[in-house]
């Protein structure tokens, strides 16, 4: 927790070790104070070991420091703000609405008071991103100007005109809120018969709660809410509309890990597969906040009856739709696709024609379930696909470019969970394809919202198959942009598109490579602005996590990473491959000379 600004008049409160270290003063570490015993409460799951408290305005303070001591109150742990409300008139804090959305700016807002009017203070930063009342986080980069108006009380200065919703710096909303992954179901339209887990496919939507003011129950209700707009149109719940926890029942994990939660608005014929289904997306999105493993999940009625649960085991995982293939491949030095034991000490060329020292690959993707493999030739002009059965038949051209090329012709191509293959033409006139089955008649995949000087360089599709990353250049630069892969279903088949682009990595200026490496995380090769290229991770909704830049090499030109987090890392090096073993060391892949191109299944 950094060391902050406290205005004038303000005091330093009690802090007290107990179960619970609770500081009261002002939302930043206070730096002085007396210790005094502070009765508190049981630990609530979920709760952080630190709770920050504001202090209630003094008598006498200026109308800045009413704005200041009001802004560091923003940054308490008080669940509802009632001592922020305390800077404000009696009216007003009755009306101001904190939880409507919150900026977020580089630094903490300083506020101001402009010309003779001391009355109107004034507040500006510089805008890194919104948060939404949903809790969903935007990138919105830009100036933030506020202006807050004052009046007296009884002789005491208070707030009587100012924006609903919270404002603070980077570090205070880093400090106070973590990223949660709440979990829904893949809409795959009339694609989804093809799916071996009968539609079963979860989707992570990430959202922002507060850490340590009721996490567990915040995301539960976000969950509640349904999918985020982005979200909407490719996902679906299986709570019904209405549905909300019991006032006053937050959810609860018992001893064993069982997790229950009470829910009114479910109607009674609600079907138990239904149910069922609920279960699973509050086992996989509060084990995101529990501080034990899950072992259950049990939806209750108002009363406290059982209405259904699931187990662990019994769960589905999230994304994963067509195999959970785990090993490592790239190109050796005699560019054919090799793949990297399990241990990790040596190489072996894969069975089939992609293996064979003339295949002559530029880059090669292996399906998830590990059966199939796909390679670029040297030149980009054609894509082969093959079986990696030992003993397979002879590679089979699926796909010619219409402009090879250095620069051009195929991309690296991508499998998703259903088995199609994807992979971009980039000539003149450029085309996203995919490929159904990895074999079939290549159809063309509209883009929305691309500018007629940008293209699609490369791209990696999610396992869940409703999300594809993708590297884009353009106006010099390339950019990372996830879509929505929306399957609409026309009546001469499942019709699919490409739409919602947004930025993932706005602090970066130009991308090089990217690789999923988690439910809502990439990795990437980038270069911020005045800066050097960098290995670090990002989050699918433009937020920066909160691991720092991954040591390594500075030659890296190619990374890959498992959805599996517990997979090393890989990464190309000038004219090899390493990988990141458990003791945070990169080291050469044993045996395998030059190589380049790293990928894992998918």
């Amino acid at each position: 927790m950094r060391i902050g600004r406290r205005g004038p008049g303000h005091r330093v409160a009690a802090l007290a070790l107990a179960p619970v270290v609770l500081l009261t003063g002002c939302a930043s570490m206070p730096s002085s104070g007396s210790v005094q015993e502070v009765p508190v409460a049981p630990r609530q799951e979920g709760e952080g070991q630190v709770l920050v408290y504001g202090v209630p305005p003094a008598d006498g303070m200026l109308p800045q420091q009413i704005v200041q001591g009001f802004l560091e109150a923003l940054t308490s742990d008080d669940a509802n703000f009632d001592t922020a409300r305390q800077y404000l008139t009696p009216e007003r804090a009755g009306e101001w609405d904190p939880f409507a959305r919150t900026t977020v700016l580089a630094e903490a807002p300083l506020p101001s008071v402009r010309g003779r009017d001391s009355a109107r203070v004034e507040l500006t930063g510089d805008r890194l991103a919104t948060v939404d009342g949903s809790h969903v986080y935007a990138p919105e980069a830009g100036t933030y100007q506020a202006t807050f108006g004052l009046s007296q009380i009884d002789g005491q200065w208070r707030i009587d005109a100012l924006p609903d919703g919270l404002v603070m710096g980077e570090d205070d909303f880093r400090r106070i809120y973590r990223s949660v992954d709440t979990f829904h179901y893949a809409d795959l339209g009339r694609e989804r018969p093809r799916l071996d887990a009968g539609g079963q496919v979860l989707v992570p939507d990430p959202v922002y709660v507060r850490r340590r003011v009721d996490p567990v129950g915040d995301t539960v209700r976000a969950l509640l809410d349904g999918p985020s707009a982005w979200y909407e149109p490719v996902v679906r719940t299986s709570f019904p509309p209405g549905a909300s926890l019991v006032e006053d029942r937050p959810p609860s994990i018992d001893d064993s890990g069982a997790l229950g939660v009470r829910l009114e608005g479910v109607p009674a014929d609600w079907p138990r597969a239904e149910c069922e289904r609920m279960a699973v997306q509050l086992l996989h999105t509060v084990q995101e906040v529990a501080s034990v493993e899950l072992s259950e999940a049990r939806v209750l009625t108002a009363t406290g009856t059982r209405s259904c649960a699931v187990s662990r085991t019994d769960a589905a995982e999230p994304g994963a739709l067509d195999g959970e293939a785990a090993r490592a491949y790239f190109l050796d030095g005699d560019k054919r696709l090799v793949s990297v034991v399990e241990d990790g000490t040596s190489v072996r060329p894969v069975s089939g024609a992609l293996g064979r020292p003339d295949a002559e690959l530029r880059s090669a993707a292996v399906s998830r379930d590990g059966e199939a493999a796909a390679g670029v030739a040297a030149d980009g002009s054609l894509l082969f696909v093959a079986s990696l059965a030992r003993g397979g038949a002879e590679s089979e051209v699926v796909l010619e470019s219409s402009a090879p090329g250095e620069d051009a012709g195929l991309s690296a191509p991508s499998w998703d969970g259903l088995g199609d293959l994807w992979v971009t033409d980039r000539g003149p006139q450029w085309r996203l394809l995919r490929l159904p089955g990895g074999t079939g008649e290549a159809e063309e995949v509209p883009v929305a919202g691309l500018g007629s000087d940008e293209r699609i360089e490369a791209l990696r599709v999610a396992s869940d198959g409703v999300r594809v990353a993708m590297l884009i250049s353009g106006d010099g630069f390339t950019t990372l942009r996830i879509g929505r892969i929306q399957r609409d279903g026309g009546e001469d088949g499942a019709a699919v598109s490409v739409d919602g682009l947004r930025t993932v990595a706005p602090q970066l200026e130009e991308v090089t490579a990217a690789s999923w490496a988690g439910d809502s995380r990439l990795v990437v090769v980038g270069r911020p602005a005045d800066g050097v290229p960098q290995l670090q991770y990002v989050l699918t909704d433009g937020s920066s996590t909160n691991e720092p830049a991954i040591p390594g090499p500075h030659d890296v030109t190619g990374v890959a990473a498992a959805e599996d987090e517990s997979l090393p890392l890989l990464a190309e090096t000038g004219e090899n491959v390493a990988q990141l073993r458990e003791d945070s060391q990169w080291r050469l892949v044993p045996d395998s000379g030059p190589g380049s191109a790293p990928v894992y299944p998918g």
